[in-house]
């Protein structure tokens, strides 16, 4: 995921679009996300398209 205010790339995983009822995203599509800081690293909490 590349966000709108030019930060870092996030890594979203499909287990996390699949927890979240999504189908698979489309290149260019829009999505609001919740991004935390994991173990490894930044990572999605929370996903929706819109």
């Amino acid at each position: 995921m590349s966000p709108q205010d030019g930060g870092k790339d996030v890594f979203v995983h499909a287990t996390a679009l699949e927890q979240a009822g999504l189908p698979p995203l489309q290149e260019g599509q829009s999505v609001r996300m919740n991004v935390v800081q994991g173990a490894k690293g930044p990572e999605v909490s929370s996903i929706s398209v819109g």
